[in-house]
């Protein structure tokens, strides 16, 4: 059995094997996903645990990266049904009543992010309309809706014009994280070297890091609305160039994200790192007020504003599959009207937190953040060994390392709650 079975093979485009405009859309979707404004606390939050974790953790963020999205995405390619999703995936595989409790603990870790970004959202635009053009803070209730209302359109003009947003979106993000890199360069200093060197210390920081790491690049929400229109899109083939594109987007990932972070680190010393992480700042905010830049002051704003909208889109793809794909299983109303009923829930959700602008978002951050890590690591190599499709992939290196990441990843976020 294949993992495209159940595809005709009619789908199967010419020239299927070739890179093209539509891996590459999909590909700025990915990383759009994933970068979301917690890249301008990324360098803090990593860097202040030392230059040599912070070696490790860049060399682990690569291999993490891909080899989790990957099984991710070849466990919903691994249904026998042609057309299906995450919900129906897990259903398959696992049985009903257990995969209808996965299906509703992957909505419950994507939606909680959505809320965050609703209300982050609103806080920047706000944030920019009274110190940036210097005018009257707008009302919240009206700011906040249309900012929402914006959001959710783009997804409701279609694949094609999601895409596209998502390139004049991520296009301006990765030259503005290159030219900030870059613009730093002059002020690098040799990080500091401890003579003393501790396993013990190392290890236990490499530990906590790894979550920040697996978040910093997840662009798992979107995983399986991707997989799925690379299965219409190219058949029998969705696996290679879903592999492909996943590769090419880890790749310009960790180029991109890793050369931001090494820059932030190197241009400020260990004291102002841990100084940054106790005033809970972005890295922007706090390196304009060391360097006194009126460029990067500016920046912080748009930065924020792009990698906000960016990740809402990747984040509202995957939480629109996965609540549509419950409420099909719950109710008898049409696939249609099923989708308008998730779309106005959703959109009065994430309007009502944007208004409320809510101080528990560390506790719903933290909620998703166990759940995400077991759905992206853990989920899938457990399903190597239990599904027949995927045993090719049992006793392979990367399967190993991704589900013990997994672990010490959900353990290092119970370790920081408890």
């Amino acid at each position: 059995m294949s993992l495209s079975q159940g595809i005709p093979s009619s789908n199967i485009s010419t020239g299927q094997s070739r890179w093209n405009r539509h891996d590459t859309s999909w590909m700025l979707s990915l990383f759009g996903t994933a970068v979301g404004a917690g890249i301008l606390f990324l360098p803090i939050n990593i860097g202040a645990g030392g230059f040599w974790p912070l070696v490790v953790m860049a060399l682990l963020a690569g291999p993490m990266t891909f080899f989790a999205h990957r099984g991710l995405a070849r466990f919903v390619l691994s249904s026998s049904q042609a057309n299906t999703d995450f919900t129906n995936v897990v259903e398959e595989h696992f049985g009903v009543s257990t995969g209808r409790i996965i299906s509703v603990l992957y909505f419950l870790s994507i939606f909680p992010i959505l809320l965050i970004y609703g209300v982050g959202l609103t806080n920047t635009v706000d944030s920019f309309i009274v110190n940036q053009l210097g005018m009257s803070s707008p009302s919240r209730i009206v700011l906040s809706g249309i900012l929402v209302f914006g959001m959710i359109s783009v997804m409701l003009a279609g694949e094609k014009f999601m895409l596209k947003v998502f390139e004049v979106i991520v296009y301006p993000l990765a030259f503005i994280l290159a030219g900030l890199s870059l613009y730093l360069v002059p002020s690098w200093h040799l990080p500091e070297m401890s003579n003393t060197f501790d396993i013990g210390q190392l290890s236990t920081t490499l530990w906590l890091a790894i979550p920040v790491t697996v978040f910093a690049f997840s662009h798992a929400a979107a995983i399986s609305s991707f997989a799925g229109a690379q299965r219409r899109h190219y058949g029998d083939n969705a696996l290679p160039k879903t592999e492909k594109i996943l590769k090419r987007t880890s790749v310009m990932l960790i180029s991109f994200v890793l050369f931001f972070v090494f820059s932030c680190v190197l241009s400020l010393s260990s004291e102002q790192l841990l100084e940054a992480k106790i005033q809970n700042v972005s890295v922007l905010s706090y390196l304009a007020n060391v360097h006194d830049s009126q460029f990067i002051v500016a920046l912080g704003p748009l930065i924020a504003f792009i990698a906000i909208s960016s990740s809402f889109l990747g984040h509202f793809l995957g939480a629109r599959e996965s609540l549509n794909g419950l409420l099909q299983k719950q109710t008898r109303f049409s696939n249609k009207n099923m989708d308008r009923l998730g779309i106005i829930f959703m959109f009065f959700c994430i309007w009502g937190a944007a208004v409320l602008n809510p101080s528990i978002l560390g506790m719903m951050e933290a909620f998703s953040g166990p759940i995400i890590a077991m759905i992206l690591f853990v989920m899938p190599m457990v399903a190597v060994y239990k599904i027949e499709v995927l045993k090719q992939y049992r006793h392979h290196f990367s399967t190993y390392f991704i589900l013990i990441m997994g672990l010490l990843a959900v353990s290092a976020i119970v370790f920081n709650l408890v």
